[in-house]
């Protein structure tokens, strides 16, 4: 792991974030967000606002003319610059060489405090954007996932599909008030890595500081209150263009997991599905039932997410239910060897060492929970985290994401709706 010391930054004006000292970099990362994302759009039918806002924001300036020629300043020494939009965030990010890490900081705060928003650009994002929307159609997996979301009552959530059709309800009047309305001082954190000495923290801090964003309130847009809803039958996608089909299966609790939980849970996905050789996805391969499978955990302010989700042909569909559903209950038992256990620790490990090498990865470890709700989730701490996950925590935690009840199921392929019934049938015994 590369060595650091972070600093916490809050200043008079709102702005909040982390300064990551990291003594032997030779890249500088920064790393921008605004609670501006989907839910603060103007309205559902009016959802892609804040995604052709982000795209609108890195081009032409007061002192850029034209998008191409800001890009072309940014990369002119192999700088990297971008941005995305989720449900809550817009994050603005760029990483550069280290002797020229002034000049990228002056170009990122440039995008973000003085963006022209001019007709033409704004024409030809709009264009760029429905080719976006058009290519992340053509993924199953996103159309079945967000289509699933949407049936459990979680907000701002659409389909590409949908996004698609009513991004032509977005004008430039509603991005230049959504951009207004979010990218305000006090609305916004950041992080920033590398080799940050005084004299560099000290003109970081005078740049925020002195930062022309829009006026606004004194405080950060709050987070909605998301419940998620128990489906009351399988969602289904027909698509007879798909030789084999997709599947996702979830299941939700009410409450946000603690981090000692969560640690748990993802050692138990290492466990059954994230290598060749584990339980679910390692008996399968085995088997010769599914190519691959995945497993992995959500979590909000007010509901935690399990899922589980692959595509399979017809055919094998109910024996790989058979494994995944047996693992599952042997979890639920206790039956989780103290050997499966260590080697699942020992991979973790490996992953998150590989993940701590460069500064980019530093950034981002840090970056989700302190962008979610300010907390710093130290890095220096995972090991540990890793090693402290006992059986007796993750045969809890598990049996507590199903005594809810609150689960679907989600099919795409094919014509026949019973393909979908039938798996819900074969999986509902997780449920009690």
């Amino acid at each position: 792991m590369m060595r650091h010391y972070i600093t916490e930054l809050e200043l008079d004006n709102g702005i909040k974030g982390l300064l990551i000292n990291i003594p032997d970099a030779s890249v500088m990362s920064f790393n921008f967000g605004f609670r501006a994302g989907d839910y603060y759009a103007p309205s559902k039918d009016k959802l892609e606002t804040a995604h052709l806002m982000e795209h609108l924001i890195l081009g032409a300036n007061k002192k850029f003319p034209r998008s191409r020629d800001f890009q072309a300043d940014i990369q002119r020494n192999g700088a990297y610059s971008n941005a995305s939009t989720s449900i809550y965030d817009i994050n603005y990010e760029a990483e550069c060489a280290d002797f020229e890490w002034k000049r990228i900081l002056d170009r990122s705060i440039l995008s973000l405090t003085q963006p022209l928003f001019l007709e033409d650009e704004f024409i030809a994002e709009f264009g760029n954007v429905k080719e976006e929307l058009a290519s992340r159609s053509n993924s199953h997996y996103s159309h079945l996932s967000l289509a699933l979301r949407e049936a459990y009552g979680l907000k701002s959530v659409m389909t590409f599909q949908k996004r698609y059709e009513k991004v032509e309800n977005v004008n430039l009047e509603d991005i230049i008030n959504h951009y207004k309305n979010t990218h305000y001082s006090a609305n916004m954190r950041f992080i920033i890595a590398g080799r940050l000495n005084p004299n560099r923290r000290r003109h970081i801090k005078s740049m925020l500081e002195n930062i022309e964003l829009p006026d606004g309130p004194k405080t950060r847009k709050i987070l909605p209150k998301q419940v998620p809803k128990a489906l009351k039958k399988p969602v289904f996608i027909p698509n007879d263009t798909v030789e084999n089909f997709y599947f996702y299966f979830d299941t939700f609790i009410r409450r946000r997991m603690d981090d000692k939980e969560i640690d748990a849970v993802n050692l138990l996905n290492s466990i059954l599905t994230e290598t060749l050789h584990s339980k679910i996805l390692g008996t399968a391969r085995e088997q010769g039932l599914v190519y691959s499978m995945s497993s992995s955990l959500n979590y909000d302010n007010d509901y935690t997410n399990w899922w589980f989700g692959s595509q399979v042909r017809p055919q094998n569909a109910r024996a790989l239910f058979d494994i995944i559903i047996e693992e599952l209950e042997k979890v639920f038992a206790g039956d989780v060897s103290q050997d499966d256990i260590k080697a699942a620790k020992q991979y973790r490990l490996g992953q998150f060492q590989r993940s701590a090498q460069t500064v980019h990865g530093i950034a981002t470890g840090y970056l989700y929970r302190y962008f979610f709700d300010e907390t710093i989730d130290n890095f220096y701490d995972t090991p540990q985290k890793i090693k402290a996950v006992t059986r007796p925590r993750i045969v809890k935690t598990a049996n507590d994401l199903f005594k809810e009840k609150i689960w679907g199921i989600g099919v795409l392929g094919g014509n026949d709706r019973q393909v979908a019934n039938k798996l819900a049938d074969q999986v509902k015994v997780l449920w009690g």
